[in-house]
């Protein structure tokens, strides 16, 4: 018996290890200074775009360099981990081929993966029947990639093999459609927008696509609606708020407000024009922009600690150690049985 517990004592040491080693690994490749902030003013106008592509913040009517570097700064701290994980990132996207996108077979297909799906935001170009498609194929192409790297799904609908249902929806002709939840309940309803604008461009889609998300998400701009929020807390709540000088929050902020629907409500503190400044202070709040996750526990202000980046990946990484999803409990009890498994058999095997 004590031979048992003292091989599975051995066994998560050496996981232990392991799990140092591959982190050691990381730290290699991310560099010692990850945490270290960069001035965004002494970046070049490429590399301060790239850094505002990945938080999903757009700049189209930014000539100057110092407008977008102000841009980066309103949005959040920037360290040389960020900068390096979105350099490499640009790099790879460039490299990889065409991300994939769905195609529906028809109504039923559409109908269970968008209308369907509570947790996501997908983006479906519907193609009418004898018509040609709202973007190129190259286009197209670069929609997928932009939209993809913020957990946006993409698909194409062509009417042409099931055109009965594009009557029935009213796509007379080729359009883009976007769905998302329509509230932050978990069984809220799925709202679907359809792109109107005559201009069908990346860049205006993309905005049409951020500004809807971001109206999703609650939006306060006066001292005592915050009060009133962050004191009304029923029990056992998790919020994530993201005090900033913005318009709107970021799209990776937005993005993860549709994959966490019903388990963490995300709200947006605009303080471009705030009224009482003390009572940021009172509640722990001593500079913006600041992204702070408030737990019955207690508030944590993320971004202090090594991997904390602004990106969906790393946001998202940090928030299911906070929440996970019911697929990564199942993920974990099966890892742990399989454990026990193999190690009996080796200790049976050893005859011990």
């Amino acid at each position: 018996m004590w031979l048992k517990l003292f091989f599975l004592l051995l066994y998560f040491m050496v996981l232990f290890l392991l799990a140092r080693i591959f982190e050691a690994v990381v730290w290699y490749e991310t560099g010692m200074f990850a945490t270290q902030l960069v001035d965004p003013v002494s970046l070049s106008y490429k590399k301060l775009k790239t850094i505002l592509e990945c938080r999903g913040l757009g700049y189209s009517g930014l000539a100057e360099k110092k407008e977008v570097s102000n841009l980066v700064e309103q949005s959040g701290e920037l360290t040389h981990g960020e900068l390096y994980s979105a350099i490499k990132k640009e790099k790879e996207q460039t490299e990889a081929e065409d991300s994939s996108t769905t195609v529906f077979s028809g109504e039923i297909h559409f109908y269970e993966l968008v209308e369907d799906t509570k947790d996501g935001i997908w983006l479906v170009q519907v193609i009418a029947q004898n018509q040609e498609a709202p973007l190129s194929q190259s286009n197209w192409g670069k929609m997928v990639q932009k939209v993809s790297q913020f957990g946006i799904r993409t698909g194409t609908f062509n009417c042409s093999s099931d055109n009965s249902s594009c009557i029935k929806r009213g796509w007379k002709h080729s359009t883009l459609i976007m769905s998302a939840p329509q509230t932050s309940a978990s069984k809220g309803k799925v709202m679907l927008k359809e792109y109107t604008d005559q201009y069908v461009e990346i860049e205006q889609i993309f905005r049409w696509m951020t500004s809807h998300v971001a109206h999703r998400i609650k939006t306060l701009r006066r001292s005592e609606q915050l009060m009133e929020e962050w004191h009304s807390d029923p029990a056992q709540s998790i919020k994530m708020f993201l005090f900033a000088h913005l318009a709107q929050p970021p799209v990776f902020f937005s993005s993860l407000s549709v994959k966490f629907t019903g388990r963490i409500e995300f709200i947006f503190v605009d303080v471009r024009q705030w009224d009482n400044r003390s009572s940021l202070s009172d509640i722990g709040v001593t500079q913006s922009p600041a992204y702070i996750l408030k737990m019955p526990e207690g508030i944590y202000r993320y971004g202090n600690s090594t991997g904390e980046f602004l990106s969906l990946a790393a946001m998202d990484t940090f928030l299911r150690s906070v929440q996970p999803e019911v697929n990564d409990l199942f993920v974990l009890s099966l890892v742990l049985i399989n454990l026990l498994s193999w190690m009996d058999l080796f200790i049976t095997q050893a005859g011990l």
